[in-house]
């Protein structure tokens, strides 16, 4: 690429984008980050866009932080976020939980009251940490309702094979979200349909049959070599155990309702 962006900026712009154009984090306009995530866009401040993601942002912060790094968008910092590295690895968790929930809590203010020390077994310094333990959602799958699980499988990052291009989708096999009444669990591979191109063009232009992507919001964001695919699927395992822990112990602790 010779956009002059380097590359862990524009490895932001292709995970963080498509929650962005959904509106559902970031600034307003998406325009900026899907140019950069496509290989253009050299005059995009991305730090100045990172920096309103009210998710991302602060783990990134924090991850380098304590890596020792002076940059949040240094492409190991990003990798780790978004889908785990030897940075997550290597992290105190503990401490990072703890002062990742009072970065978050002060955003958050009053409408997320569970961020708490309740949640520092099931804290790291993912994407997938923040989709499962952070967001709401998980909280919100006993009422039977489709949304809950719908959000979950979609925000996180899905590892999955290219099978088949088409001129605007590629078919991809990989495994969704289910919820059984108790736990999360990811059920058998499927094969679906799934953005490879915007409007400005695609962030894997040479996508082939075969390659192994992450999937975000159902666009293919990034091409994933063996060991980035092996940590994705490790940090999202470690994730749903850790998730499924909470998830059970407050069905045991959630008051009866009695007889209807």
């Amino acid at each position: 690429m010779t956009t002059g962006i380097d590359s862990g900026r524009i490895l932001f712009a292709r995970y963080a984008y498509a929650p962005n154009a959904l509106g559902y984090c970031g600034p307003a306009g998406a325009a900026g980050l899907e140019a950069v995530a496509c290989g253009t866009g050299s005059g995009v401040d991305v730090g100045a866009a990172a920096r309103q993601f009210s998710g991302a942002w602060p783990y990134q912060q924090l991850l380098a932080e304590l890596a020792g790094m002076d940059d949040p968008l240094d492409e190991r910092v990003v990798r780790g976020y978004w889908t785990g590295n030897e940075l997550t690895a290597a992290v105190d968790r503990e401490r990072f939980g703890r002062e990742l929930l009072v970065r978050l809590g002060e955003r958050a203010g009053h409408y997320w009251k569970y961020l708490t020390d309740d949640l520092l077994p099931e804290a790291a310094p993912t994407h997938a940490f923040h989709v499962f333990g952070v967001y709401p959602w998980t909280r919100l799958l006993g009422t039977g309702m489709p949304q809950p699980l719908h959000v979950l499988d979609s925000c996180r990052i899905r590892n999955g094979v290219v099978l088949e291009l088409r001129p605007d989708t590629a078919v991809v096999r990989s495994r969704g979200l289910q919820f059984d009444g108790t736990k999360l669990m990811l059920g058998p591979l499927e094969d679906r349909a799934v953005r490879r191109r915007v409007p400005a063009g695609s962030f894997v232009p040479d996508l082939r049959m075969g390659d192994r992507v992450a999937v975000h919001w159902d666009l293919v964001c990034d091409r994933l070599d063996t060991g980035e695919a092996a940590s994705l699927e490790h940090w999202t395992d470690w994730q749903l155990g850790r998730t499924n822990e909470r998830l059970a112990s407050e069905a045991v602790s959630a008051p009866s309702q009695g007889p209807v």
